[in-house]
Parts: C-alpha cells; structure tokens; sequence
C-alpha cells in the first residue's frame, strides 16, 4: 500500500474532483472481475474513482481497504458510496513504437520481367503512412486534404 502525505492527498482529491467513477461495485462485492476491472482502471489512469452500491459503511470500508491492500494502490478518499484510488500508471511499451518509425511501414513490390520469361524483381521499401503502391509498383503520394472554405477565411 502506498503512504500519501497529506499535501498529496489533498492535490489528488483535487484532481479526483472532476472524475466519473470507472468501475461500479454492485450486490456481488468485489469479485475477481471487480478486481481486475480496478487494476486495468489504475493501470491506464492512475487516479479512479470506484462507486459501492450498497448500504453498509463497514463494509465500504472493508472493501476499500482490501482494495488497496490487494492492488498496491493508495487510499485518496472514501466519500459516501464513492472511493478515490490512487496508483502510479505503469509505463506500457505499445506495438507501435517498435516498428522502425513513425508511420512508416515495409512493403514488398513484385514486379514481372519486362519479357515474361525471366523471373519477377521483387524488393522491398519502406514508405510513409501518406503513400500508397500502384498495380505497377510505383509509389504515389496521396493527395493534400482539401481546406476547409470556412478555416480558410477566417485565415487559419
């Protein structure tokens, strides 16, 4: 469980303020899928908010508690039926940022020998997310977007 001093805490519950609560807590309580709907909530925000449908505060306080001890997470605030939960986002490599740049991607062409008998010419390119490859194996450029008339009169 992590400590918050309580200039953290009261900058959290600031910024906690203005959220919607991303997992509900119904009649069934905190089931695996509740907890593991909470982790994924903490993992890509940080900061959630979590409601409890039910009327029993030590219960609320049971499952808050049972919360932050089984996910690592801080206890912000525990407000009527709402609690606040806080842990760091964890840094998750994506798919994307492997490949070998922004908007790039390796397309192989293949094109037929001139005189049908010898074998095709294959090779292979790297091209830009804006440029497609023709039947004939010859890269385009797509067009510009056409501007907006309105953005264009008011000078953006």
């Amino acid at each position: 469980m992590i400590k918050l001093t309580p200039v953290e805490r009261s900058a959290l519950r600031a910024e906690a303020h203005g959220l919607k609560p991303v997992v509900m807590i119904g009649e069934a309580g905190l089931t695996p899928a509740v907890m593991k709907e909470i982790e994924l909530g903490l993992d890509s925000h940080g900061l959630i908010k979590v409601r409890v449908f039910g009327d029993d505060r030590e219960a609320r306080v049971a499952m808050y508690d049972t919360i932050c001890e089984q996910l690592g997470a801080a206890p912000v605030q525990h407000i009527g039926k709402l609690l606040v939960l806080y842990r760091p986002k964890k840094e998750v490599a994506k798919e994307r940022s492997s490949k070998a740049g922004k908007g790039l991607r390796e397309v192989t062409i293949v094109k037929p020998s001139p005189s049908g008998t010898k074998r095709p010419s294959v090779t292979k390119v790297m091209i830009k997310g804006n440029e497609r490859v023709t039947e004939g194996g010859s890269i385009k450029r797509a067009k510009p977007r056409q501007a907006s008339a309105k953005k264009s009169a008011l000078g953006k």
